[in-house]
């Protein structure tokens, strides 16, 4: 009897070390397949005028809201204008009447938290290139001209060509994360951009035709067919042409993306109240709570683009 006891007592010790070794074994395949789907860094371009650049007071976020950005800023980084890169964060803001503030974002802090939160375990890379006060027909033309730029852009701005400084932007970017030996992934493009061109007939007219032309350029630029863009549409009231030029340009957006089914389009209001995107009393630029209503709605719909 003594002899069964003993030979119970090593059945069940087999048993349990088999069963723990099992689960150990699965739990490590997991570990890797986990690994395995998300060693790519996510790549997300975004480009535009000063709405892309932002005017939003970042100490005006709610304190619970900064507290999740701080937790996802180690696996989402931000690459600005060519700067090194950083740390998701708000950026550096010279205090004025119109903007009284120090700490500055755009819509990347709400874009960078709504991709992170939706995978978290996933590391990105935003690379973004902006500057206010230029048009699609000029700087950012893939098909750049000095005749187009003097056409549309300031004279400070007419040597400008951001669709090259973008592209070189982020080649040296894809090209350092070689360097670290990360591979990568670019899962879209988000867009701000278009109120220089409402503001004048030739740019306003053309807007669809050079929109497509932008869109198909990022894409054989980086072999990416179906690269996913979001576009955020402007509801601007200034310029020569503004009786007809914003229209075009809203229009053509929601065209673009009801002729391509990887690209989606931020629909706004033109009613001055701005109460789906709040802007500051210039009734231009997207304040706080605009800029996070834009960057929610750009990382959600880049989401929804992934195939």
């Amino acid at each position: 009897m003594k002899n069964y006891s003993y030979l119970f007592i090593i059945i069940c010790f087999t048993f349990l070390g088999c069963k723990t070794t099992t689960v150990e074994n699965t739990k490590n395949q997991q570990d890797v397949i986990e690994k395995e789907e998300n060693k790519d860094v996510h790549v997300v371009l975004l480009a535009g005028q000063s709405n892309m650049q932002g005017a939003g007071n970042f100490d005006a976020l709610d304190p619970t809201e900064i507290k999740r950005i701080e937790k996802i800023a180690s696996r989402v980084s931000l690459s600005f204008n060519g700067k090194k890169v950083i740390p998701l964060a708000a950026y550096n803001n010279k205090p004025s009447k119109k903007y009284n503030f120090l700490k500055r974002f755009g819509p990347e802090i709400f874009i960078g938290l709504t991709l992170a939160e939706n995978n978290p375990k996933q590391e990105f890379l935003l690379i973004k290139r902006s500057q206010g006060g230029t048009a699609l027909y000029g700087a950012w033309n893939p098909n750049w001209t000095a005749e187009k730029a003097k056409a549309v852009e300031k004279k400070k701005k007419q040597n400008i060509q951001l669709y090259n400084m973008h592209i070189a932007d982020i080649k040296a970017n894809l090209e350092a994360l070689k360097t670290q030996n990360k591979t990568y992934k670019i899962i879209g493009l988000a867009w701000m951009q278009g109120e220089n061109d409402a503001a004048i007939e030739v740019s306003a007219r053309t807007y669809e035709a050079n929109l497509k032309v932008l869109i198909k350029s990022y894409r054989e630029a980086f072999g990416v067919k179906n690269m996913p863009f979001v576009l955020g549409q402007i509801n601007s009231r200034y310029g020569k042409f503004k009786k007809l030029g914003p229209a075009m340009v809203r229009k053509a957006m929601e065209d673009v993306a009801m002729s391509d089914k990887y690209v989606d389009v931020i629909k706004t209001s033109m009613d001055d109240s701005w109460s789906d995107y709040p802007k500051h009393s210039d009734n231009v630029h997207y304040n706080a709570e605009g800029q996070r209503g834009l960057g929610i709605a750009f990382g959600s719909k880049l989401l929804a683009l992934q195939e």
